[in-house]
């Protein structure tokens, strides 16, 4: 079976991302794939580059990064909850005369039609939503 799923809490403001990513760990160990993992709302914040958590908290950014490099997922931050909320890719950085970035490598910014391309090509769609 192949899924689509939305995260749209951030990271450490509830149980959503940890939800996510333990159903996307199990999905794939039963040999199931994920097509595409798209960052919504606050869940844009996954995608911050400049996330430093402790050692011993969870460390999200490098999780989803792994995921992505060992099962080639798609991870993809919706461009309007980023621009709202200051999250910048290099692109729209340069082209609101910025000089920084604000996206984590491995992470691309795209719009809600990237979304729905992935819901029509997944089995299923699951969301986990904020708190």
């Amino acid at each position: 079976m192949k899924f689509a799923v939305q995260i749209n809490s951030s990271p450490y403001a509830g149980a959503a991302g940890e939800m996510g990513y333990q159903f996307i760990l199990a999905a794939l160990a039963s040999g199931h794939s994920v097509l595409q993992i798209f960052f919504y709302f606050d869940g844009i914040y996954h995608g911050l580059a400049a996330q430093l958590p402790p050692d011993d908290e969870r460390q999200f950014l490098r999780r989803w990064s792994q995921l992505s490099q060992q099962h080639g997922i798609d991870l993809v931050i919706c461009i309007s909850a980023a621009q709202r909320r200051g999250l910048l890719s290099l692109e729209e950085s340069r082209r609101q005369n910025r000089t920084d970035q604000d996206l984590a490598p491995g992470f691309r910014i795209s719009g809600l039609g990237q979304l729905v391309e992935a819901t029509i090509n997944a089995d299923r769609f699951i969301v986990f939503p904020g708190a």
